[in-house]
């Protein structure tokens, strides 16, 4: 059975990847023959491969099986960072970005998945906290190191560490054998069922809030007056709010069924936006950060509990539509925000949140609710 170690890791690395650039765009412009509209194009590709890669990787996982995937995808990975340092011009960085967005968006749900597969009940709640926070530490390290290795060292350095990250992760991953429930074949039709289509609504409406809108907290902080620099470090008061959160829950795994955890990690969510919605100020911001994380790691995690559970024949492929819901919802919070975001308005941008929290607990917490009653032992 893989190990929690190696689980922790490639989470680790794949949010590290998916978050290192943005910090770096104005120097991967000075080192290459990119514009800046084309460095931000970049993004926006690896983002649009991480994200529709999702129902493939499912579908291949629920067929081949999980360390199929994770292996494939960090070869894959591997040769992608490889070619991102070893290029830079537009067309080929594009491509390289591409694969590594195609490639690392495949690792967190198979992540998922096989903690379905070889926990259950409270173990699994403890193991969804603890990847997590190895998660967040991922994109903490990426948002507070990319732009510092790519100005002293070189912007290289920075696709260098996921290629050593993804040699790394297999090795641990020799000797691993495929879980018993780890290969079910595809089973498109149980993926797509009713109920299923329902989480993935919910959790389309939590990636809006809870992927989308944090993005805003640095512009935020820098609009309220703070510089550049202390803004990066106050908007990782999210990172802290999700590794502090992701210790709570373990204790409240243990005290309270998982419909209650989705309302009390959603209360969280609605109080979070109070403070940037009514006391615009780099406290309140930073206030607002902290309470978001604290709600990913209390609402958030018990979803993906949700998620695990709601299709065990079509584990992997129901997994992967769940995050492609989350990831498409957080594009279409930015898409829908971005002209109020041009006008620094982003006190109304989380005033919006607000409203929409209150709807999503109460539609998250009902729906789960009556699922727990029909389909699950415990709820």
């Amino acid at each position: 059975m893989i190990s929690d170690r190696a689980l922790r890791f490639i989470g680790f690395i794949s949010f590290f990847d998916h978050y290192c650039m943005p910090p770096m765009l104005l120097l991967l412009v000075a080192g290459t023959e990119l514009s800046f509209a084309q460095a931000v194009e970049l993004v926006a590709a690896y983002s649009l491969c991480y994200a529709v890669g999702q129902p493939l990787w499912g579908l291949i996982s629920d067929r081949f099986g999980r360390l199929f995937v994770l292996r494939s995808s960090l070869l894959g990975a591997l040769l992608g960072s490889l070619a991102s340092v070893m290029f830079i011009s537009f067309l080929p960085l594009l491509l390289a970005r591409s694969l590594c967005g195609l490639m690392f968006g495949a690792m967190y749900p198979t992540l998922l998945t096989l903690l379905g597969d070889t926990r259950t009940g409270v173990e699994k709640a403890k193991g969804l906290s603890d990847l997590q926070v190895y998660s967040s530490l991922g994109t903490t390290f990426a948002t507070l190191s990319a732009g510092i290795l790519a100005a002293t060292v070189d912007w290289r350095i920075v696709f260098v560490l996921p290629a050593l990250g993804t040699v790394t992760a297999l090795l641990m991953l020799r000797g691993v054998d495929e879980p018993a429930h780890g290969r079910k074949g595809i089973n498109f039709s149980v993926a797509l069922r009713p109920r299923n289509l329902g989480l993935y609504a919910i959790v389309f409406i939590e990636g809006a809030l809870l992927m989308g809108l944090p993005k805003y907290i640095v512009p935020a902080l820098q609009q309220s007056g703070v510089g550049i620099g202390l803004a990066g470090v106050l908007g990782c008061a999210l990172a802290a709010g999700i590794i502090i959160g992701a210790r709570l829950m373990r204790r409240l795994v243990g005290q309270f069924s998982r419909t209650w955890l989705i309302g009390i990690g959603g209360a969280i969510l609605i109080f979070s936006f109070i403070p940037s919605t009514f006391f615009f100020s780099p406290s309140s911001l930073t206030i607002t950060a902290l309470l978001f994380g604290f709600a990913n790691a209390i609402m958030h995690s018990s979803m993906q509990g949700w998620a695990t559970d709601i299709a065990p024949e079509a584990r992997a492929t129901t997994v992967s539509f769940f995050v492609f819901s989350l990831f498409f919802g957080a594009s279409v919070m930015t898409y829908l925000t971005a002209d109020l975001a041009a006008n620094a308005d982003y006190n109304q941008i989380f005033g919006i949140g607000m409203v929409i929290s209150i709807l999503l607990v109460i539609l998250a917490c009902a729906a789960h609710a009556a699922w727990a009653r029909k389909y699950a032992d415990q709820p």
